[in-house]
This record gives structure tokens, sequence and C-alpha cells, in this order.
């Protein structure tokens, strides 16, 4: 059983990243308002593909729920219904949440697959769910963390709705972001302790404390790294999507700081891997730790001196999302192999 549940909740991390790419996706297409209403996309489960389903049309029959733009605001139906020759209000209500009123089938789309990305996430969830308490008695530890990632989860899908409803507010969206991480951390925490921990891997004090420096660099980095996006995004909306060599002319103090501060993560982890290599402590996953520095590096680079090449933001964060996972798994090594040496 407790392979099982070792297996769900690796093809669960597999979804969240793909959740975590899906929204970057999004973000970078501008596609965010792609599905003007939650959890439906202008009230269907299945959205529209032409401009001519979100239309009012005369004869024809309207579900309740069911969004239509009319003069450039949206609409929704009261109950369902077979319209007249003429459009009447009495039949319908203003989206009153936000005036965002437009459709672009390619932006309806791209966020439709990233709600359905999310969904799908919550099918493994609910299977570690029941199976967590089939392994109570052997590790109520593991059920208490798998009933509150699923808790977590659940406020999650509850803030996509705030975000939408929000307008895509930056704050909202930077939030929602590290909620993904602490799910990201939870279900890591679930697939570490239900692995078999190498007895090759050695303990040792003071790497275990750089470990966590590290970690701590990085989720700062992280966090600077949201803040300059968010700078970015409103710089998108106020320039257009067109003027990427403007979008960091004249950036804030978060952009210079989190370019600083790029070097210092990196020098933290080569020192970090020098101490494991000279230890010889057998955290391999090291290495990992470092190509994904390195490739986060070259990407940040060519976003400010390239002019944001195709793809370069959703791959810069994912990387920083891979980062956290890898180093956060480290931590957790490190740990267990600190109670393994004492029993020893």
């Amino acid at each position: 059983m407790q392979k099982k549940f070792n297996k769900i909740a690796k093809i669960a991390l597999i979804l969240v990243y793909l959740v975590i790419v899906a929204g970057a996706i999004v973000r970078v297409t501008g596609s965010g308002m792609g599905c003007p209403d939650w959890p439906k996309c202008f009230g269907y489960y299945i959205p529209p593909t032409d401009i001519s389903e979100i239309e009012w049309t005369p004869e024809k029959e309207f579900k309740k729920g069911q969004i239509v733009i009319v003069d450039a605001a949206l609409q929704v139906a009261l109950k369902d219904f077979e319209s007249t020759a003429n459009y009447t209000q009495e039949n319908w209500e203003a989206y009153t949440k936000h005036k965002y009123a437009s459709f672009n089938p390619w932006h309806t789309w791209i966020e439709y697959i990233n709600r359905l990305v999310t969904v799908i996430l919550g099918i493994p969830m609910l299977m570690l769910f029941f199976l967590s308490f089939w392994l109570f008695k052997k590790d109520s530890i593991l059920t208490i963390v798998t009933v509150l990632t699923l808790f977590v989860l659940a406020i999650q899908a509850v803030l996509g709705k705030i975000v939408v409803d929000t307008h895509l507010k930056p704050t909202m969206i930077s939030v929602h972001m590290l909620i993904a991480l602490l799910i990201m951390a939870m279900l890591i925490f679930l697939i570490h302790r239900t692995e078999k921990q190498s007895d090759k891997l050695k303990f040792n004090k003071q790497v275990t404390l750089l470990l966590f420096l590290a970690f701590a660099l990085s989720l700062v980095q992280i966090i600077m790294g949201i803040q300059v996006r968010q700078f970015v995004d409103a710089q998108i909306d106020l320039l257009g999507e067109t003027a990427k060599s403007s979008w960091l002319q004249s950036p804030t103090i978060d952009f210079y700081i989190h370019r600083s501060f790029s070097v210092l993560v990196l020098l933290t982890n080569l020192f970090l891997a020098y101490r494991i290599r000279i230890l010889s402590l057998g955290y391999t996953k090291m290495n990992w730790v470092l190509i994904l520095l390195i490739i986060e590096v070259v990407s940040g680079i060519a976003m400010y001196y390239l002019d944001f090449p195709i793809a370069s933001q959703p791959l810069h964060l994912v990387l920083a999302s891979l980062l956290f996972g890898v180093q956060f798994y480290l931590i957790l090594e490190s740990l267990k192999s600190k109670r393994i040496h004492k029993t020893l």
C-alpha cells in the first residue's frame, strides 16, 4: 500500500508542475481572462470556440447561467429561455464581478486547459486522501499531511476564482503561485516519507545548515522574482505586449536586488556542492541543483539582454519551481540521514 501511495504522490507532483507550466503559459500569453467566469467558461463546461456561441442571437435557446457579450458587456442568462426577435434585458443580468468583456478563442482554450489540468490534479489527491487512512496506524503523520495537502489544494481552487473575479490582480496571482509551491513541498514530503532511505547518505551538521541556508536564499529569490514579474506585467499593460525591449528600461530596485542576489544563491550552492563532494556525503541530487541554477541564470540573462525571447518567462518560472523542489528534497534526505545516523 505504501508503494502505491508513493507512486500516486509522484503522479500528483508531476501534475502540480504541469499546473505551474500551464499557469506560466497562461500568464505569458495574456490568457488569464480567456474565461471571464469561474468555474465555468462563459457559462459552459466546455468553452466556446467561436464568438457566435457567446453572442445574443434571435430565436436561440439559452440556458441559465450562460454568458453572452452585449454592447461590450457580459450578460448572464437568468433562466432557460428562447430569445425573441429583439433583445430584452429582463432575461439577463449584468456580470458585475469585473468589466472585462472580450473573446479570443486561443486565450479561452489556453485558460481552459490550465483549469482542466488543475481538476485532473484533484483525482490523485483524492486517491491519496483515502489511501492515507489505510496507512494511519502505520504512519499517522502521513495521513495528517495528506489531509492538509488536500485542504490547501481546496484553498488554491478558491483563490483561482478570486484571481479571475479580481481581473488578475497581481498580488492574488503571486499568492496563488506561493501556495502552489506549498502544495509541491507537501507532496515532496509525502513522497520522501514513503520511499526507502539510502544507507549510503551520510549526515553532516554543517552541510545540513548550509542546505537550509541555500533553500532559504532560493525562496527569497523566488519571492523577489514574483515582485519583478508583477512589475513586468504592469509594464505589459502600460506599453503593450509588442514593446518587449521597453519592459525593463526603468526597472524598480527589486529587479536589481533580484539580479544581484542570484550571484549569492549560485555561490552558496557551489560551496555546498563542494562540501558535499569533499565529505563524500552521497547527496547526488545536488548536481541537479547546480544544473537548474545555471540554466535559471542563463534564462534570466536572456530575458534582460535578448528582450524576453519566446518561452523564456515560463521556463524561468518552471526552473525556479524545480529548484525549490530538489532543494527541499535534499533537506529531507539530510534530516532522515541524521535519524538513521543516531540509531546506528
